[in-house]
């Protein structure tokens, strides 16, 4: 047996495997079987070869998957053509399942040279066979054609036409493989794409009704991708997403995200009603998501959702008034008008309070708003008492920030207390960063209460500001590489702690939220330092633009893929816009580009920053420069990051096209 080198390695072998001591550890063992196998290789591609012809098709399926394997053995040995093109002319095989086993062949063996190579003949033959195939056959087919383009139109179209069968597949992984083909191959025609996600709303409802949980969840994530683009495609099914008593929490907190989505004036009543049931829940992170969902619809049905939360804190159930905080911090900040009634609910919160993100949020609120609660110093005053069994340093230094703020508003209420928590934390307290944000607020009080005041006491968002409510539609190309993938599983995932944050200030701002805006004032400054960022400041004379209607404005840059965040009442001065969009480069991350739109009726001055101290070309034909740098119209100040200048200039110079078209239509 030349092959094996010597008959001294074949005995050795034999004595290796009927030896107890290696039978017995599993490891030495299948090192010994694998030596065999590697012994045994050259010797098997005669069999494998001959299997790929053989009359039998069981034979041609395992001789197929068996050079898959054989390469997988030997990664480093050469590709053999002649396989090669015979795994291709296996293509054509009777047996589906043969044909699809090649397809897997090929893919592992040509790995180095980027697998498979799918041709228009290949395309439409798999096409043609696609119904012959297994469940699972038939989306293995469907993801390797989406190497596929198509080279016309009307190939495009003969394309879809055969797969339309399989757009309405009642098997959930057969449906969901053919749509995400279908947004691939249709990544050029949105409207065709649009068109079948309209079709697929059916599937996907009933795979959210399927026996199987992990079907259900996987349904529910990926109805969440399709919303982003259509909002309204489920609302007439809205009671389809309401809970069942059985399901597990991960379900039910994806269905509530999906109720968040579907809300509209005609329901809203009904998904208050249906999430005010789960917030009683026995189960905590499902109460805390209920709680959450009331307090984003809140956002544009305030009155109703703050009745709600309000009667949620009669309960006096921990947890239930901990989320409740949360929610009212949350929701005051993105919108100030419900100040009044959450004031004036939170009084005895504190007695109810047990864990340290409630009692965060409820020491930012009187902080914020002390000057508004009566009861403020004296609650205040029951939590600095108690700062030295104190154990969460979070709690600490929300404490902190809240005690100081409060001496700006009341200071002969609260100078003593505040004294001796300094005192505390600078003398007594271990944890280093409570005592640093001690001493830092100690030294600020030195420099005197004008300076305490802006830093402590800097813009929030202002009540006149109106705020679009819901998410804009995005393009289908933004999110359809995931579809039918495991990245909607993993992104969207559903937090258990759903208001488990700091201060809003410190929150990691999205572009769905509208605390973007604040986080835009107040980081722009800074901002300007940052090396993985970029800002420009410009001054476009449109004086018309301030008193279009915020529907127009907002219609202008949607078309454009820019969404506005908040703005204020037509005519008001000053008047603001805030805007955000995103810029892909390549296939590079994507970019996230802030911008303000600020009128104030008078001459706007420009700052002496620029992106790498340049200034930006004119943009706008026609403005007026006065004297000093100042120039008349809207001042345009934009933030875009990760750095790239380039983008920032073309983005600048497509928000002046829309505004300088604002202003014609209006003339």
């Amino acid at each position: 047996m030349p092959y094996l080198g010597n008959e001294e390695t074949v005995k050795e072998l034999r004595r290796a495997l009927s030896n107890p001591n290696i039978q017995c550890d599993q490891l030495r063992y299948r090192n010994t079987v694998l030596r065999v196998i590697r012994y045994l290789v050259e010797y098997v591609e005669q069999p494998l070869t001959a299997g790929l012809r053989d009359r039998a098709a069981c034979v041609r399926r395992v001789a197929v998957l068996g050079w898959a394997k054989l390469h997988h053995l030997q990664p480093d040995s050469e590709i053999d053509a002649v396989v090669v093109n015979e795994l291709y002319s296996l293509l054509r095989d009777p047996d589906p399942v043969v044909m699809v086993n090649c397809l897997r062949a090929l893919e592992e063996i040509l790995k180095e040279e980027g697998g498979v190579a799918i041709n228009k003949p290949i395309t439409h033959h798999l096409l043609n066979r696609l119904k012959e195939c297994d469940l699972w056959g038939q989306c293995e087919v469907l993801r390797f054609l989406q190497r596929y383009r198509p080279k016309s139109e009307d190939e495009l179209f003969d394309i879809l036409s055969l797969l339309d069968a399989s757009l309405v597949s009642p098997h959930p992984p057969v449906m969901a493989a053919t749509l995400s083909l279908f947004l691939s191959l249709c990544s050029g025609v949105p409207s065709v794409s649009l068109a079948a996600l309209e079709r697929v709303r059916g599937p996907l409802l009933a795979a959210c009704g399927s026996g199987s949980r992990e079907m259900k969840f996987a349904a529910l994530c990926h109805i969440q991708l399709l919303l982003r683009s259509i909002p309204g495609l489920l609302g007439a099914h809205y009671k389809r997403f309401f809970c069942g008593y059985a399901e597990p929490a991960y379900i039910k907190q994806r269905k509530m995200q999906v109720l968040v989505e579907l809300v509209n004036d005609d329901n809203v009543g009904m998904l208050l009603d249906e999430l005010k049931g789960y917030c009683t829940d026995v189960n905590p992170d499902t109460a805390q998501t209920a709680i959450s969902a009331i307090g984003r619809i809140g956002r544009s049905y305030s009155d109703k959702c703050l009745e709600i939360l309000t009667g949620l804190l009669g309960l006096k159930q921990d947890h239930i008034t901990s989320a409740v905080v949360q929610t009212m911090r949350d929701l005051i900040w993105v919108c100030p008008q419900c100040s009044d009634t959450v004031c004036s609910s939170l009084e005895g919160c504190e007695e109810t309070l047990q864990d340290s993100q409630g009692r965060q949020a409820l020491l930012w609120l009187l902080g914020v708003y002390g000057e508004r609660i009566s009861s403020a110093p004296y609650t205040l005053e029951g939590f600095i008492d108690e700062v030295k069994s104190e154990i969460s340093p979070g709690v600490k230094m929300e404490l902190l920030t809240a005690a100081v703020r409060l001496f700006l508003c009341r200071p002969a209420e609260t100078q003593d207390m505040l004294g001796r928590l300094l005192h505390y934390c600078i003398e007594e307290e271990a944890d280093m960063c409570v005592r640093d944000q001690a001493l830092l607020y100690y030294r600020l009080l030195l420099c005197g209460l004008d300076q305490t005041r802006r830093v402590l006491q800097a813009r929030r968002s202002d009540p006149s500001l109106g705020v679009f409510i819901g998410r804009p539609a995005e393009p289908v190309g933004q999110w359809a590489r995931s579809f039918n993938t495991l990245e909607p599983l993993k992104d969207g995932a559903v937090e258990t702690e759903p208001a488990s944050r700091g201060s809003p200030e410190h929150k990691t701002s999205t572009p769905a939220n509208t605390s973007l805006c604040v986080f835009f004032l107040q980081g722009c400054e800074g901002a300007r330092e940052e090396e993985d960022c970029v800002w420009v400041e410009e001054c476009i004379e449109c004086p018309t633009v301030p008193h279009c209607s915020p529907q127009s404005l907002q219609a202008a840059m949607q078309l454009v893929n820019i969404q506005a965040l908040a703005f204020t009442p037509p005519q008001a001065l000053p008047w603001r816009v805030y805007l955000y969009t995103h810029a892909r480069r390549g296939t590079a991350r994507r970019s996230l580009v802030l911008g303000e739109l600020l009128y104030t009726g008078a001459a706007c001055r420009l700052g002496d920053g620029r992106a790498e101290d340049e200034q930006t070309e004119a943009t706008a034909a026609g403005r007026a420069e006065g004297e000093d740098g100042e120039r008349r119209g809207i001042k345009v100040t934009l933030r875009l990051q990760p750095r790239d200048e380039t983008c920032l200039r073309g983005f600048l110079s497509v928000l002046t096209t829309v505004l300088n078209t604002l202003t014609e239509h209006s003339d």
